[in-house]
Order: C-alpha cells, then structure tokens, then sequence
C-alpha cells in the first residue's frame, strides 16, 4: 500500500510540476511550546516525505537554552530547504545570521502557524543578551506576512480559495471540502503587496484573513510559502498534508 501511494504522489508531483522532483536535503526548525510540531512535524517527515527520497533533518531548540538551536549552522551548509516552527525565540547571533545568509543565498523557505512571529520579540519586550539577535522583519520581508495577534474562540476556521488562486500548483489535488483550520484564525492582513494569496479563512462574525499565501524572498528572489494552519489536528487531516507536500514541492521547483 505504501508503494502505491508514494507511486501516486510521485506520479501527481510530475503532473503538477512538469518535471520529476529530485531528493532533497529538507532542514525542519522546531522551537515553539504550543502546537506540538515537535510530534507532528518529525512523523509528517517520517510518513510523508522520506518515502519519496528527501533527507529531512530536524534541529530542536535547546531543552535548557530555548533560543540555542544545536546543529543548525552544519545543517544549513548542504540544506535545499529550510522549514520554520518557532515562536519568539531569539537565536544565538551565529545561528541567525546562518538562517538570514541562507534565505539570502535564495534558497526556500516554507513556514508553518508561529513561524510568522518565530524571531521577533513582543512590542514592549527588549533583548538584553547581546549574545542573542532577532530577526523582527522575518514575518513582512521573508514570508510576505502581516502578524497581529489572533481572533479568540473555539471556532474551526472555514477555508476558501482565494480569488484567482484556484488553479496555483500548491492547490492541486487538495480537496478544499475536507480542509478545516482548527486553531484559532491569525490575522494577517494586509499582506504584503507582492505576496500572492492562496486561502482564505473564515470564522463566524469576522473579517476573512489569508491562511496561506506564496511570496519571493529577497534580491535572489526565493520562493517562501507559509500557512497559518498547523495546528495538531491539522496534521490528522489528509488534506492538511496534502497541502503541505505541496508546499514544500512548490518551493522546491525553482
């Protein structure tokens, strides 16, 4: 069953993108408290990712030290890819500035839910470690982003196409029908203007705000793609990882 399955999705992958993917080295960053990617995003890797050929690498933060992400310098040396799972940590300087040397280098970058705000510290907060740097425009200039918080609630967020996206490679084969956002909705907008918007996402008696959008990065131009999903739950749904697969194929195919 596992043949097939990655038969099929190496079969859609040449559909979509006209070309076979070639294995990749993927670079998975994970620092965050809330949404348990250090589960979610290993077993994704596991399960969805190694059967087609890609080496995926996983840096953790530090258990002790939360903004010391052990291994990432070496990792990113040979990475074609690198995914962001953090939440306000504000690296050791030699590790951010090998993050900001790679998206420079216009190698892509794909984000999940917190990665909006995974270096920047809170309006009012200060470093006072000169040992340690942020990184506050990672949102706008690298993801195409617009972080300002998130709506309260339980509500499930109802997920759309946006206008003119409906036939974007990232899109294909993703049943929009059986994709829910189960966190609560990030408000994004305004996005920045040359992002290109993929989902809407909607709960009741709110404005809609972009739940995943594409954007190049930088002179060298590097393909990002970012959703605000990733919520534990988003990872049992299949069309959640469809997304996702999608995502990383996207950025992948420059």
């Amino acid at each position: 069953m596992i043949f097939f399955r990655n038969l099929f999705l190496g079969a859609l992958a040449l559909l979509v993108f006209g070309a076979p993917l070639h294995a990749a080295s993927l670079v998975f960053l994970i620092g965050e408290d809330e949404y348990k990617t250090w589960e979610t995003l290993p077993e994704f890797a596991k399960a969805d990712l190694e059967p087609l050929g890609h080496k995926v690498t996983i840096i953790h933060a530090d258990s002790v030290d939360k903004n010391h992400f052990p291994g990432i310098v070496e990792a990113l040396r040979g990475a074609d890819l690198l995914l962001v799972s953090v939440r306000r940590r504000t690296p050791h300087k030699q590790e951010l500035e090998a993050l900001q040397s790679f998206v420079a280098a216009g190698k892509p970058v794909v984000g999940i839910r917190t990665a909006s705000h995974a270096f920047a510290l809170l309006p009012k907060a200060t470093l006072s470690d000169p040992a340690l740097a942020i990184w506050q425009e990672f949102d706008s200039a690298i993801l195409g982003g617009n972080y300002a918080g998130h709506h309260r609630g339980e509500d499930k967020t109802t997920i759309a196409v946006a206008p003119g996206a409906e036939k974007h490679a990232i899109l294909a084969g993703v049943n929009l029908g059986g994709l829910v956002g189960n966190g609560t909705l990030y408000k994004n907008t305004p996005l920045a203007g040359d992002s290109t918007p993929l989902l809407i996402g909607s709960i009741p008696n709110q404005p809609a705000e972009p739940v995943a959008w594409t954007h190049l990065a930088g002179s060298q131009q590097a393909r990002v793609c970012y959703t605000s999903l990733g919520h534990p739950d988003d990872f049992q749904n299949t069309e959640f990882r469809h997304l996702l697969r999608n995502g990383l194929a996207w950025a992948l195919a420059k």
